[in-house]
């Protein structure tokens, strides 16, 4: 509401409106269509299958606009930084899509996001003015207050349903965003987003667009429970659209995109108990594995499976019918089987048997048969649990959207944020896809879900996944729970929240490697087999694993360059030209560190974060001999130190040979003639 009447001219677009709601897109009256209702003879505009609106031609000068910006380490808001691979970014994600593309493009296996759903009440960052220069748009999402926190000012705008390009709005901060990540996707990636009714189907088009019609894999649906305020429907789902980089690219690996089946760990605790007390006598097993499913209540995990209700000793099974299917097929396979006990032969179905003979025989031999009690009865296959365990993932799943809440809750000690994403829920969509050495994207990292959720996920399959999460330090309003419990920005809760789920992991792996020390300590103390060494080798080399679980994380910001920027001046302005003139004397912006010009100088050359640098004498040595940096100082034996080390490129200032460009043009032709790239800045 804003107060003010409503015009003659407003008046009658409502009415319009009314009896013609067709001809209006984003609340204005669409010319072209009104002809169209009434029959004129009009011809559409560029008429083809397409997403179109309004700024989306603009949206891709954004896209294709090229940054300055870098990222700076800062290892006071880090944990265990030099050895850790995980890494949270701090800045507006479509400048760090931008500053990643060199050094991870390609890489990502998995892309997560939960972007605004564009409800009339988010607010975000949009291109609404596309007439600004670069440098303003620069200026515009670089404000900060005067602690460096962005401002909410200038960078944020509220999107409400009023606005007369609502839609093409979100969809101008979503296009160039997925883009970018699309690049970053191995050709086996996979990205899925949250999304709700508000922008479902824009999203689905513009996907399309991006990623490809072909490469759509599914709409999952995420029934997060009723909801009874609602005055018509109670709308408590919402949406994951999943899209591959390349559908063409299959994975080799049987358990992509499959999940494991609840409950049946339980059964098989429940096995293992009953060949404890019964031994090998499997008529007991199988009437007590019975009669426990027939316990089970009907919400039970477990009792889904009550059809694997028999045991041998290779594990729980059910019978599977032998008889040949109702294909129509005639002269199925009909030959004796001779029944174990009873030395008689069984019935033989009505059909035929499934199997040829030679593969009854063999079956048989292998104790993959299940025949009943006497030759009366026509024997089954065996199919065992433990060779089925894995299952396709439903596109329609329930999980109550307030557990979230309450387990961020339980973890930060109170409410600092609402509505987190469920964390188990993105372990499950991460165990989909992702395996062994994988690194996984999340650029709306908000309250750090998807890094606990790796976090879970590397901890139950012994895995070393990688995460990188991007939030922008969006200011907290001061009223807030949050900001009283000291968080001043969202990221400030998403690192507290990754740092209190790393220490929870953390106690449970101590737990767990004291119960494998305490038995390697029993094992020790008994008359040594070569049966007992050999389980204790097996019990240290799992205590090795749980010890080198990465529960660390790098913090790394979004910032300015360390090198002063060229830039265009017009008019005659004496002084600025002047001032552009000075960078090649010297280009080090004067808040530049050195340390802070090696991440810069890393990036842009390609390099990932999870680079090994080593500080050696005069020069910084990148992932060994990949990169050697010159940056603070430059004479014959530092440049015949870094010949010697055979790098295969090197960076130095230019500044460090000034007085000396003798130095300079030996150390270039050196280079040269070892087959080494030199280049100076």
């Amino acid at each position: 509401m804003d107060g003010a009447s409503l015009t003659p001219e407003q008046e009658k677009l409502n009415a319009l409106k009314q009896v013609l709601p067709e001809v209006f897109a984003e609340g204005k009256v669409d010319w072209e269509k009104l002809k169209a209702t009434f029959g004129e003879d009009i011809n559409f505009s560029n008429e083809r299958y397409v997403l179109n609106w309004a700024g989306k031609s603009e949206a891709f000068k954004v896209l294709q606009a090229p940054t300055t910006k870098t990222l700076v380490p800062a290892k006071d808001e880090s944990v265990n930084f030099d050895e850790t691979e995980h890494i949270f970014i701090e800045g507006e994600n479509l400048e760090v899509l931008k500053v990643l593309q060199k050094s991870y493009f390609g890489k990502v296996k998995m892309i997560y996001i939960d972007p605004p759903y564009n409800t009339g009440n988010d607010s975000f960052i949009y291109p609404d003015k596309f007439s600004e220069t670069k440098e303003e748009y620069e200026k515009r999402v670089g404000d900060k207050d005067e602690d460096g926190y962005m401002t909410k000012d200038g960078i944020f705008k509220k999107n409400s349903k009023e606005n007369g390009q609502y839609h093409s709005n979100w969809l101008n901060m979503m296009m160039p965003r997925l883009y970018l990540a699309k690049n970053l996707l191995k050709q086996d990636g996979v990205i899925f987003v949250s999304i709700d009714d508000n922008e479902v189907h824009n999203l689905r088009l513009l996907m399309n667009e991006i990623f490809g019609e072909e490469n759509f894999v599914s709409s999952l649906v995420w029934d997060g429970g009723r909801k009874n305020d609602s005055k018509k429907i109670s709308v408590g789902h919402e949406y994951i659209l999943i899209y591959t980089k390349s559908a063409e690219v299959d994975s080799e690996d049987e358990t992509i995109w499959r999940e494991r089946k609840d409950g049946i760990d339980k059964i098989y605790k429940v096995y293992d108990k009953l060949i404890e007390k019964y031994g090998e006598d499997f008529e007991e097993v199988n009437k007590e594995l019975q009669s426990w499913f027939n316990s089970l209540k009907e919400t039970d995990s477990a009792k889904k499976h009550k059809h694997y209700r028999y045991a041998d000793n290779q594990g729980v099974y059910f019978a599977s019918d032998l008889s040949g299917p109702d294909d129509g097929r005639k002269n199925r396979p009909r030959y004796e089987v001779i029944h174990p006990i009873t030395k008689k032969p069984v019935t033989i179905p009505s059909r035929g048997w499934r199997w040829e003979e030679t593969r009854m025989k063999r079956e048989i031999e292998l104790n993959r048969v299940h025949f009943g009690k006497d030759e009366n009865t026509v024997p089954n296959g065996k199919v065992y649990l433990k060779e089925n365990e894995l299952q396709a993932f439903s596109s329609v799943f329930y999980k109550d959207r307030r557990a979230a809440s309450g387990l961020l809750k339980t973890l930060m000690g109170e409410k600092v944020f609402d509505f987190p994403k469920d964390f188990n829920v993105i372990k499950s969509l991460i165990n989909l896809v992702v395996r062994d050495n994988d690194i996984i994207l999340d650029f709306f990292g908000g309250s750090g879900s998807t890094a606990e959720a790796l976090l879970e996920y590397s901890f139950d399959q012994k895995f070393q996944c990688n995460y990188i999460v991007v939030q922008l330090p969006e200011s907290i309003e001061e009223d807030s729970r949050a900001f009283k419990a000291g968080y001043k920005t969202i990221a400030d809760i998403a690192k507290e929240r990754i740092r209190r789920a790393s220490k929870k992991i953390e106690r449970e792996l101590k737990y767990q490697i004291d119960d494998l020390t305490a038995i390697i300590k029993k094992l020790e103390s008994e008359l040594p087999t070569e049966e007992t060494k050999a389980e204790i080798e097996s019990l240290k080399t799992k205590i090795e694993e749980l010890n080198n679980q990465d529960l660390g994380f790098k913090v790394l910001k979004l910032s300015d360059s360390n090198f002063k920027q060229w830039q265009q001046i017009t008019g005659k302005d004496k002084q600025a030209l002047e001032e552009q003139m000075k960078l090649f004397v010297d280009p080090v912006a004067k808040n530049a560190t050195t340390e802070n010009m090696v991440y810069e100088l890393l990036l842009k050359s390609g390099k990932d974060l999870n680079s090994t640098i080593e500080a050696k004498d005069g020069f910084y040595a990148i992932n060994e001999t990949e990169l050697i940096l010159i940056l603070e100082k430059a004479n014959q034996e530092i440049i015949d130190l870094v010949i010697a080390s055979k790098p295969q490129k090197v960076i130095a200032l230019d500044k460090l040979f000034k007085g000396n460009d003798q130095l300079k043009t030996n150390a270039s032709l050196q280079m040269k003639d070892a087959g080494i790239e030199f280049k100076t800045i």
